[in-house]
């Protein structure tokens, strides 16, 4: 089950995923967890195979299509793979139509429809409010801080959205044509014309193997697995994910250190949500003194942020990776700050559906001095002691000289980006430049682009690192450390209580809320992701 938010790595804290409504824990394996259990269930003769329970899935693209590549895997094994939903949103299809049987409910039915995007621009809103934003930027396509200044896409990030979205959908297609034994134009033409509107549609169009009750789901699937019961015999993703795998030599010292940065980078500690550069570095920086580390994985999960943050974590992972092999593994997002971190590698993974890219810089400044005075009545006045001492501050206008300033910075740290991209991944400064300005790509695109260089997940990437460091025997040592049960309970508690509130009292409309705050709390240069990612099911 797929049913709560998939993290890179499953927490310690007993509070993730906590409903506070009725006192409930819905504890989800993280990433690391998942893949691990679909491995080393292949081998597992206990397994009989695996049942997905398609009610809901809420990964996201890359890590839909991660997850549906080790279930490919695990039939090889000559182990059974059934699905069964009431009903299967898009991306809960895309994951199932990986079984080797998929089932549905008579009076359920079968989401294909294609993919768009939607933004949301509040240009109209701060002239509302007499905001007056000024964005100031390098890259013609590095679209992020445009939804505070224009009311509609920009030519230019329409035309990489329409290019990033094409890719994204034409790897599904292809992937569900293969695996359902159809032909791509036969599932282009079920999803423009909206053709499977029932479950029978749905199998008459060779989507689904069988439209059954879920009792009689049961039957077939205990036939399947020779069990002789009314109820199916089944362990947990949750509770599986315990159980040792074999290991060849379990004394061995050697370790290969997968090092998880997921969420928006920023300065400081961070938290579950977040890469805090202090954090992330010090893991970078105990992995390459461990001399019992013999190569790193780092799993990066990220929109970007901070740009100063990002230089702090991306020269941790040079020197590491000047002392030992060190691959980054991309899961849903490595874009912009993302990208930063990951240009130095020695060999970079990614899925098809991983969104990269975004080589490019913004800073956001608002001016709020109408706001204050005309709507709240409150005006400001004050000493200062230099001509820039209140540059930045959002109680007075942004002057020429100022965004002079501010657009030399985002120049400058940009020539910087350029650079370490170029040295990074051994591309020209001007192809760089060609496929930076901000643009975002698919993975599949920063395949051909030579942003990438292979396509492949967490478990293709550590095995790459164990061949480079030429190891047989190796065990896995996970950073940045988690803190103890207790510590996570009480430094927890509080977060989850509010992601919670926010999410029951706004519903889908707390995402607008968190991008509004990211955006006020973001201080210097930025290298972020132009959108909050936020794929629906």
């Amino acid at each position: 089950s797929l049913s709560e938010e998939v993290n890179e790595r499953t927490s310690a804290n007993p509070f993730h995923n906590f409903d506070f409504g009725n006192m409930e824990s819905h504890q989800q394996p993280g990433m690391n967890d998942i893949l691990q259990c679909i491995d080393k269930a292949a081998t597992d003769s206990r397994i009989k195979g695996i049942y997905i329970d398609a009610s809901d899935v809420t990964t996201g693209m890359a890590q839909t299509e991660e997850i549906r590549n080790a279930l490919l895997k695990f039939k090889k094994s000559g182990k059974f793979i059934y699905a069964y939903a009431d009903a299967y949103s898009q991306n809960a299809y895309y994951l199932s139509s990986a079984a080797t049987k998929v089932y549905v409910n008579p009076q359920g039915l079968v989401e294909l429809h294609g993919l768009m995007t939607q933004l949301m621009f509040f240009k109209g809103t701060f002239e509302k409010l007499e905001i007056e934003p000024v964005l100031i930027r390098h890259g013609k396509f590095k679209s992020a801080g445009e939804t505070f200044v224009l009311d509609k896409m920009s030519d230019e990030n329409r035309e990489q959205v329409a290019y990033f979205v094409n890719d994204i959908w034409n790897n599904i297609v292809s992937q569900i044509a293969a695996s359902r034994g159809i032909s791509n134009a036969e599932v282009e033409n079920i999803a423009d014309s909206l053709k499977v509107r029932t479950a029978y549609d749905a199998f008459k169009n060779k989507l689904v193997d069988r439209v059954a009750y879920f009792d009689e789901f049961i039957t077939d699937i205990n036939t399947v697995a020779g069990i002789s019961s009314s109820k199916m015999e089944t362990i947990t993703a949750s509770k599986y994910k315990d159980v040792a795998p074999e290991i060849k030599n379990k004394f061995t010292t050697d370790r290969i250190a997968v090092i998880y940065a997921e969420g928006e980078i920023t300065g400081g500690e961070g938290d579950e949500k977040t890469i805090g550069a202090a954090k992330t570095a010090d893991a970078i920086r105990k992995a390459r003194f461990d001399n019992n580390v013999k190569a790193i994985v780092l799993r990066v999960n990220s929109p970007g942020g901070s740009a100063l943050a990002s230089e702090v974590i991306w020269r941790e992972a040079l020197l590491a990776g000047n002392s030992k092999p060190l691959i980054v593994s991309m899961s849903d997002l490595a874009a912009s700050g993302g990208y930063y971190i990951s240009c130095g590698a020695k060999k970079i993974f990614a899925q098809k559906n991983t969104i990269t890219g975004s080589i490019g810089v913004f800073g956001l400044l608002l001016n709020a001095q109408n706001l204050l005075k005309n709507k709240l009545g409150i005006t400001v006045d004050g000493y200062k002691t230099g001509l820039f001492t209140d540059l930045g501050l959002p109680t007075k206008p942004v002057t020429v000289a100022e965004q002079l300033i501010i657009q030399q910075s985002v120049d400058s740290i940009y020539q910087v980006f350029t650079q370490r991209v170029s040295d990074g991944r051994k591309i020209n400064i001007a192809t760089v430049d060609s496929l930076g300005q901000g643009r975002v790509w698919a993975g599949s695109s920063a395949l051909k682009n030579n942003l990438v260089d292979t396509i492949g997940g967490l478990l293709d990437a550590i095995s790459f690192a164990a061949k480079s460091a030429h190891l047989d025997n190796y065990r896995l040592k996970e950073l940045p450390e988690q803190k103890e049960a207790f510590a996570e309970l009480l430094s927890g508690l509080s977060g989850e209580a509010s992601i919670w509130y926010e999410a029951k009292e706004l519903g889908e409309q707390a995402t607008y809320l968190r991008s509004m705050k990211k955006a006020l709390r973001s201080q210097g240069v930025q290298m972020r992701l132009d959108y909050d990612i936020n794929w629906k099911n």
